[in-house]
């Protein structure tokens, strides 16, 4: 049995269109300020920075004795790191994967299946949906993170339908119509069978009908005066349209609530739930899977009718979105983000400059650390008289039971870890 349990990590870096540009990029940062061999190119849009054991971009070990392996490989020797219970709900595979994303411009308007949903799509089709797993997500922001999450309020809605002639062009006036009704009658379910059909108009319109309704929008707002463009969403959607020019999902902003997360602040994603990111850095941790369902805002593969039939159309506000933290009982350096799903929970640890010396306790899972802010040199049992340097970029691998000690070399630092609740 390999008696080294901690163990430092390289990490893929995805350069997405998306992603943004060279040194402004979150992703880059990190990466170089860990990586000795790490090249910045000041063109290149760095887009996420993936730590876990993904085919795709999988974390290699970087500690001598196994340098170039990559985790999944040492995992697949050594399940026992995973912790009984991750190894058992998870047949010895690490369930979820830990990211940094630098958002620069819109990721599309998307959802992602419950479990029992993805193993039909990938049944059916398995070129689109390329695995059999769900992909809950929750994203906590590093710096102010804008995104698109779930529907607004219909009454928001309804409003913009009248004050955005456009919008209603497209879906129609009889749907227009059928939602204020459904309101009217303060019946939940109609509301939400109403908001379907409005929203399914809007995704399956005729694509000349949507470009010339957005044209004349577009043309309108950069005419009013911003005090009275703000009142519909004007600044956003000349920002989408300059993206993704013509394309429907920019009249999304009128049916999705704009969210707005303060660093710390976090949304989960679950299943069926639509949404989309729009700018700025934040952490993500996600189930391992890569299905997605897209409708607009994007130039890869759509599937509006999916998409339509599998929402969740329960509206609500834009608060109810952001997804609650709690400090731990224990420990006032650590907060809790545990959502609703088995696959995984992050936790941020903040040590102020007041602490010399800090423990990362030992849990009885597998866990990812990523170190955002700070430097430190770190120990543990199955280490011996080696030490983890750490710095801002510094990703760390820590086998179930296995603590850390850490002796801070900066004033202050911030990370983030992963792991599994069960």
């Amino acid at each position: 049995m390999d008696k080294q349990k901690v163990f430092q990590l390289k990490c893929a870096i995805q350069t997405y269109a998306w992603g943004k540009i060279g040194d402004n990029s979150e992703v880059a940062r990190l990466a170089k300020n860990a990586d000795p061999d790490f090249k910045l190119d000041a063109q290149a849009t760095y887009a996420e920075l993936w730590m876990g054991t993904h085919p795709k971009g999988p974390s290699i070990i970087t500690t001598a004795g196994k340098m170039g392996q990559s985790l999944a490989e040492w995992l697949e020797k050594h399940p026992e790191a995973l912790g009984q219970k991750v190894k058992d709900r998870f047949e010895g595979q690490l369930p979820f994967l830990f990211k940094v994303l630098s958002v620069n411009k819109s990721l599309s308007i998307q959802a992602h299946p419950n479990k029992k949903h993805a193993e039909k799509l990938h049944k059916d089709r398995p070129d689109k949906y390329p695995d059999n797993n769900h992909k809950p997500e929750m994203a906590i922001a590093l710096t102010p993170f804008e995104g698109m999450c779930g529907f607004r309020p219909a009454e928001e809605i309804i409003s913009f339908l009248t004050l955005v002639p456009e919008l209603k062009a497209v879906i129609g006036e009889e749907s227009a119509e059928g939602l204020v009704a459904a309101v009217g009658n303060h019946d939940d379910s109609s509301i939400q069978q109403a908001l379907k059909k409005c929203f399914t108009n809007l995704m399956t319109c005729d694509r000349d009908v949507v470009q010339k309704q957005l044209s004349v929008l577009v043309a309108r707002i950069k005419h009013m005066a911003s005090s009275e463009s703000s009142g519909v969403q004007g600044e956003m959607l000349l920002r989408l349209n300059s993206q993704f020019p013509g394309d429907v999902g920019c009249f999304s902003i009128f049916f999705l609530n704009i969210i707005k997360l303060q660093p710390g602040q976090a949304m989960f994603l679950e299943a069926n739930l639509p949404h989309a990111y729009l700018d700025g850095d934040c952490m993500e941790c996600m189930a391992c899977s890569d299905n997605v369902v897209r409708a607009g805002l994007t130039p890869k593969f759509i599937d509006v009718p999916t998409l339509c039939e599998m929402l969740n159309y329960h509206p609500k506000p834009a608060a109810d979105n952001i997804f609650p933290s709690v400090k731990h009982p224990s420990d006032p350096c650590v907060t809790v983000y545990n959502p609703p799903v088995p696959d995984f929970a992050v936790i941020k640890i903040q040590i102020p400059k007041t602490i010399s010396t800090y423990t990362i306790e030992a849990r009885d899972s597998a866990s990812i650390v990523l170190v955002i802010q700070g430097e430190a040199h770190g120990s543990s049992s199955s280490l011996g008289n080696s030490q983890l340097q750490l710095q801002d970029g510094s990703v760390v691998f820590i086998s179930a039971g296995e603590s850390v000690e850490l002796k801070l070399a900066s004033e202050e630092m911030l990370m983030f870890r992963a792991y599994c609740d069960l």
